[in-house]
């Protein structure tokens, strides 16, 4: 095969766009990850829910060569650049989860809030890159702007309050994330074009009866009864209203009712998710999810209320700019991960409304010291070289971005 065929990544043997810039960014990123992981064990000892990050949001001011610009409360925009240019927005999440860590080392969170999901990781990544960006500021080739975004687990949306805000949008030629993940390769990063996390709608429903003495139940509307037949029911829909060959899931997390075994309560309730990585895939599992909700109660005597408290597009990957930053990945270390796609749901997804975004996922699966672990929960830990492998995807990402078309 000669020199300028096409290699077995998509890339070819020409000299890259921006591949000079990525080289000087990785080489001035090194001086900047010691720091970046002490931030990062500061980072994981004081998480915080959505929209309360007011603690994250001081350590990344402190950290940041140069001020930022609030948004959405606790969030910050900081850029670096020739304010002239065209921006490439460069995502990290502040919020943590409603959950006690049980991870035991030193650094650990001690309440009930944990970094279960690698934001700590992100953040110390992304406050590296600007650090590195800012000592070659003058020669960058669009501002890179980190967005220290909040509330990316939580109602409301940090990513929808931020493009729903046109003063902010404007000048954005692409927007860029990284996430890690324990089911990727160590060394490995998942760069593909299209719809890479599912649409995700979150219910509240609520269940209303009529109350009674359990030796009486002919007297009552029992919510419980008609919760449970509803939970079965909800848990069919996916095999019968998806395609069995597109990936589709709905989960109850949460059921709660009544005070004693014994009394009938007058209403019940529960908490789910569904997701589709296609979106008319969700739109009919939300007509479904309505419809049965209202015939099961009905049935049973008894009325319905639902709530969707967060609702999401899916996260579709630009192609252009995959393509982008798949043929610049061998420089920054990485291998191409193979073709991987998830139900997962990431408010990222709204950038997308406003420019070109890509979605790098970084891999943790046999990373030292990493124990298989899945997202969401109390021993989940990634290792301190994640955040130099977080940081070189941001990187990764951002010259891709810089390549993308002026925005309008």
């Amino acid at each position: 095969m000669g020199q300028r065929d096409m290699a077995a990544d998509g890339s070819s043997g020409l000299p890259l766009p921006g591949a000079d810039t990525l080289r000087e960014l990785l080489r001035l990123l090194d001086g900047e990850l010691p720091g970046a992981v002490e931030l990062r064990h500061r980072l994981h000892g004081v998480p915080e829910l959505g929209l309360r990050e007011h603690a994250t949001a001081a350590l990344v001011d402190a950290a940041l060569p140069v001020p930022g610009r609030g948004f959405a409360g606790t969030g910050r925009l900081v850029s670096v650049g020739d304010p002239a240019l065209d921006a490439v927005w460069v995502r990290a999440e502040l919020d943590g989860l409603e959950i006690r860590e049980r991870t035991g080392v030193p650094y650990a969170a001690t309440g009930e809030t944990m970094h279960a999901c690698g934001h700590d990781v992100h953040i110390a990544a992304l406050v590296a890159l600007v650090r590195a960006a800012h000592r070659m500021r003058d020669a960058l080739p669009a501002r890179l702007t980190a967005v220290f975004q909040p509330s990316e687990e939580r109602h409301p949306s940090g990513a929808l309050a931020l493009v729903q805000e046109p003063d902010l949008t404007a000048g954005v030629r692409a927007a860029i994330a990284a996430h890690v993940h324990p089911e990727l390769p160590w060394g490995g990063v998942g760069i593909e074009p299209g719809a890479v996390n599912a649409a995700a709608d979150a219910v509240h429903i609520v269940i209303e009866g009529a109350g009674g003495h359990a030796a009486y139940p002919h007297q009552a509307a029992d919510p419980v009864l008609a919760l449970a037949h509803l939970v079965v029911g909800l848990n069919g829909l996916v095999g019968r209203r998806v395609d069995p060959t597109r990936a589709a899931t709905l989960t109850v997390g949460s059921i709660r009712a009544g005070s004693a075994e014994n009394i009938i309560p007058d209403h019940a309730e529960a908490r789910l998710t569904f997701r589709a990585l296609d979106e008319r895939d969700q739109d009919r599992l939300r007509d479904a999810v309505t419809r049965m909700t209202s015939h099961i109660a009905g049935a049973h005597g008894c009325t319905a209320a639902m709530t969707f408290p967060k609702t999401e597009p899916a996260l579709v990957n630009d192609e252009g700019l995959a393509r982008a930053a798949r043929s610049l990945a061998a420089g920054t270390g990485f291998r191409l991960a193979p073709p991987w796609r998830s139900c997962g749901g990431d408010d990222f997804a709204h950038y997308r409304a406003v420019c070109p975004a890509l979605m790098i996922f970084v891999g943790l699966r046999g990373a030292p010291g990493f124990e298989p672990v899945p997202l969401h929960q109390p021993d989940f830990l990634p290792p301190d070289e994640a955040v130099a492998a977080t940081a070189r995807a941001l990187a990764l990402g951002y010259v891709a971005g810089t390549a993308a078309a002026p925005a309008p």
